[in-house]
C-alpha cells in the first residue's frame, strides 16, 4: 500500500512566496504519485503562525484550486519552532511520514524526493543538510557554522548544517509528541529521538519572495535557546571562570601588596586595583546566563499550552 506523505510549510508573512512554493511542491506529488512511490491522499499542511499580511487568505486560494493543501492558523504568532511542531501534530496521526519545509525555497525541494527513496528504505528520520551555501552572502555564511561551531562547543549535539528540514516518519512523530517542554528548540529534541535516520544533502538556494525571517539578532538568540535549553555547560563554565580569576585575584594582591609596602603605589591604587570592575561585570554576565536557566525553569512549571490553533481549513 502506498504511504501518505505530508508536506508541513511553516509560515509568517508567506503571501508573496506561497503562489511559487506550493504548486512546486504539488508538483513532486505528482511525480511520486505517477511513480507508484506515495499515495495520492498526500498533502500539504501550510501552517500560518498569526502572519500580518494576507498569508491566510492565500492559503484559503491555493486551498481552493487544489484540495490537497490544507491550512491551519495560530491564535496568535508563536515563532517558528512552535508553528513547526503544531502542524508536526496536526499531521502525524493522518499520514506515513512528514516532511518539514520552509515557505521560502531556499531548501531545494527536490530533495523530497531522495528523503521519501530513504523513508521507503526504511528510515524512521531523514535530514536535509545543506552541500554548500554560495548563494549566501560571506557574513551570513560564517555566521551560520559559528552558530553550528558554537553549539558543539556547549555539549548541545545537533546536526552539522542542518536547519528544519526533514523527513520524519509517523513513528518518529509520535515519540516526539512525548516532549513536552515549552522552550521548542526541534534541532536539539529530534537527534535525541534516535531511531535509524540517513542524510540528504542538498544545495541552498536563494529565496524565492519576500525577506529572511532569521537575522543575526535572532540567529544569536535561537543559538542561545538551544544551548540554554539542553545544556548546562555554560554554568559549569562560570565556575571554571570563577576558579580561574581567583587564582589571578592572588597574584594581583600579592602584587599591590608588594608595591604597597615597598613605597612605589600611588595612593589610592592598590583600591582600585583590587577593585571589583571587571569581576563586578562578570558576575553579571553569570546572574544573566544563571537567570536564562531560572527564566526557562519559570516558562516551564506553568505548563500552559504550547499554542492554540485558532482556524483550519481541511
Amino acid at each position: 500500500m502506498s504511504k501518505i506523505i505530508s508536506i508541513v510549510v511553516p509560515c509568517y508573512n508567506e503571501e508573496a512566496a506561497l503562489k511559487y512554493t506550493i504548486p512546486q511542491l504539488l508538483k513532486i506529488f505528482d511525480d511520486l504519485v505517477g511513480q507508484g512511490k506515495i499515495s495520492s491522499e498526500s498533502f500539504v499542511l501550510c501552517v500560518d503562525d498569526g502572519s500580518r499580511d494576507k498569508t491566510w487568505e492565500e492559503i484559503a486560494k491555493l486551498h481552493e484550486k487544489d484540495n490537497r493543501v490544507k491550512g491551519i492558523t495560530l491564535a496568535h504568532n508563536r515563532g517558528h519552532q512552535y508553528a513547526l511542531l503544531s502542524g508536526l501534530m496536526e499531521v502525524k496521526d493522518k499520514c506515513d511520514a512528514a516532511v518539514s519545509i520552509d515557505a521560502d525555497l531556499q531548501d531545494d525541494p527536490l530533495a523530497i524526493v531522495q528523503m521519501v527513496e530513504e523513508f521507503l528504505n526504511g528510515k524512521e528520520i531523514v535530514y536535509g543538510v545543506r552541500a554548500s551555501r554560495s548563494t549566501d552572502t560571506w557574513f551570513k555564511r560564517t555566521t551560520a557554522r559559528c552558530f553550528y561551531k558554537f553549539q558543539a562547543s556547549m555539549g548541545l549535539q545537533t546536526i552539522y548544517d542542518h536547519a528544519d528540514y526533514r523527513l520524519m516518519s509517523s513513528r518518529a512523530l509520535e515519540i516526539l509528541s512525548q516532549y513536552g517542554e515549552s522552550n521548542l528548540f526541534l534541532r536539539g529534541i529530534i537527534p535525541q529521538i534516535g531511531l535509524d535516520t540517513a542524510i540528504v544533502k542538498y544545495d541552498r538556494h536563494e529565496r524565492v519572495a519576500g525577506e529572511s525571517k532569521y537575522p543575526l539578532k535572532k540567529m544569536l538568540a535561537f543559538s542561545v535557546d538551544g544551548i540554554t535549553s539542553f545544556s548546562a555547560r555554560p554554568m559549569r563554565m562560570i565556575f571554571f571562570v570563577g576558579l580561574t580569576l581567583l587564582l589571578i585575584d592572588i597574584l594581583v594582591a600579592l602584587y599591590v601588596l608588594i608595591a604597597y609596602f615597598g613605597d612605589t603605589a600611588i595612593a589610592g591604587w592598590p583600591s582600585i586595583m583590587l577593585s571589583v570592575w571587571f569581576l563586578g561585570s562578570l558576575i553579571l554576565m553569570a546572574i544573566g546566563i544563571v537567570g536564562e536557566y531560572i527564566g526557562k525553569i519559570f516558562v516551564e512549571v506553568k505548563a500552559r499550552p504550547r499554542f492554540n490553533i485558532k482556524s483550519t481549513i481541511w
